[in-house]
């Protein structure tokens, strides 16, 4: 029993150690240094797809752990279809966030010329005027990411603690209980006269004798011993014996039935008797 308390206690540190993991923050300097590149990218093919190869993107500014700005050298015209494809398709290849809001803002005025939000879940993506080509001008990208991910993996962890925890406990202290609850019921017996049948054995027991059931005896005698005294018709017990699955039975019921009576002559308060034209009936006196 102490073995296995200790290969519990080691579950349980084990599961604390992913769990402090789960929530150690991200190295924001790694992060940071990720999104400078992958922006650079983003206004390098946005200059090409204007057009212009010799214009220089600027160095990309940290406002923020999660917002970035891109500024440029020179004015530019875009289509916002090639800004929202072009960020989509390098933040995959960098392994960024799914979940984050870019807006494109006109560097006179600080008015935003062109917005939109990407989520994980579609149906959350907000991309307004795709198809409107901006003119050209001086423009500032910024890139702020949501909060998202981090939250959700925690919140799978919580949910799979008691999980592990269930099964460990069901494996570790619980299995002595559940093997002598099985062995239990596989010792349930019914009372047959002078006889004990074990349904889930197959067989019946006299004192210290074992009479071996087939299969099929043992589901007919079952049917009986269920309804002792009554007449159970033929086409009742050929159903649940054999047509349940799928198996012509032909003269099958009678060879059985006879197997059975052999095997309870010897108790003679037990007699199982042919009703004509009907069925049989499981006599006990």
């Amino acid at each position: 029993m102490n073995n296995k308390k200790n290969l519990f206690s080691i579950l349980l540190l084990a599961i604390a150690v992913i769990g402090f993991l789960n929530f150690l923050p991200q190295d924001n300097e790694d992060f940071s240094e990720k999104v400078k590149v992958a922006l650079r990218e983003v206004g390098n093919q946005l200059l090409l797809a204007d057009s212009d190869s010799v214009s220089i993107v600027l160095p990309v500014k940290k406002i923020s752990d999660i917002k970035f700005s891109l500024t440029f050298e020179t004015e530019f015209s875009f289509k916002p279809d090639v800004l929202v494809s072009n960020v989509k398709t390098v933040f995959e290849k960098a392994s960024l966030s799914k979940n984050y809001r870019v807006e494109v803002i006109r560097c006179l005025d600080n008015e935003v010329g062109f917005s939109y939000e990407i989520n994980k879940f579609e149906e959350q993506t907000i991309i307004p005027c795709k198809g409107r080509d901006l003119p050209k001008n001086c423009y500032i990208i910024e890139v702020k990411f949501l909060k998202e991910t981090s939250k959700s993996k925690n919140w799978l962890f919580y949910i799979f603690i008691p999980l592990i925890l269930g099964i460990a406990y069901r494996r570790f202290y619980n299995k002595d209980e559940i093997v002598a609850t099985q062995k239990e019921k596989t010792q349930e017996h019914k009372v047959l006269g002078s006889f004990q049948f074990y349904p889930e054995q197959n067989k019946l027991v006299k004192k210290a004798f074992e009479i071996p059931l087939s299969k099929k005896e043992c589901e007919l005698l079952e049917i009986f011993v269920a309804n002792p005294n009554q007449i159970i018709k033929r086409e009742e017990l050929t159903k649940k014996v054999w047509e349940d699955n799928g198996v012509f039975v032909g003269r099958s019921l009678d060879t059985y039935i006879s197997k059975l009576r052999k095997k309870l002559q010897e108790d003679e308060n037990i007699k199982l008797t042919n009703v004509h034209g009907v069925g049989y009936k499981l006599e006990i006196k």
